[in-house]
């Protein structure tokens, strides 16, 4: 890391000491989420944000990394706190490279924690919240092997909590097999009350005392 990027992280954190909850949103943006899904995704993401910045401790607190996927994976925003979030505008094309997602996601966690620790930062234990209607496609198996294998290697040691919700469309038993924790199936295209219940957990827990154990509100948005 260069001087000047140690500089700017050490300011960051001195202006703001607090606990940090890490969460990347990992959104599908392939060709099938075209149109309506997209268009409710978009405004899903504006409601996050505006239901955590209304609370100015989870505000501070609260990390949102934004990573994409379709045929390319983009790191559309790194982690920044939500009173600095400004959600993007996300488009649906191409195929579904989940995989190589997954594995983006939890590298970041992972630098990410390494430099609250170097900044003497403590943090709750980061989220990872995947939204896909498809499955892998267009990369070899190995990869999304790996990236499951690393999901429950992470969920198992408590290092990380990755959550899986299918949209309509999603295969559903292929994401049983790739996410450690049973995956949710969203109510028809509802993403703005997910969003809703994920800005309140994330509230509670930032909220909580780092280590605790928190119960998150049951999520009135998913099929049973």
């Amino acid at each position: 890391m260069s001087e000047i990027l140690r500089l700017e992280e050490a300011v960051e954190f001195a202006e703001n000491p607090e606990p940090r909850c890490p969460c990347v949103l990992l959104l599908d943006t392939s060709g099938s989420m075209q149109g309506a899904p997209i268009s409710a995704l978009n405004q899903g993401l504006q409601t996050f944000k505006d239901e955590l910045a209304k609370d100015t401790l989870a505000a501070r607190r609260v990390e949102v990394a934004v990573v994409t996927f379709d045929s390319h994976v983009t790191v559309v925003q790194d982690f920044i706190t939500v009173d600095h979030f400004d959600p993007p505008s996300l488009g649906g094309h191409g195929l579904t490279h989940m995989g190589a997602a997954i594995h983006q996601a939890l590298d970041m966690i992972q630098a990410r924690k390494e430099q609250y620790r170097t900044n003497g930062i403590a943090y709750y234990r980061p989220w990872a919240f995947m939204i896909t209607d498809g499955e892998p496609q267009g990369e070899s198996d190995d990869i999304v092997d790996h990236a499951a294998q690393r999901i429950r290697d992470e969920e198992e040691n408590k290092r990380v909590a990755f959550f899986a919700v299918g949209v309509e469309g999603a295969n559903m038993t292929r994401l049983e097999e790739i996410a450690a924790r049973t995956p949710v199936k969203l109510k028809g295209l509802n993403f703005r009350d997910m969003f809703v219940w994920l800005s309140a957990s994330m509230r509670m827990v930032s909220q909580s005392k780092v280590g605790d154990q928190v119960a998150l509100p049951p999520p009135g948005w998913a099929e049973v």
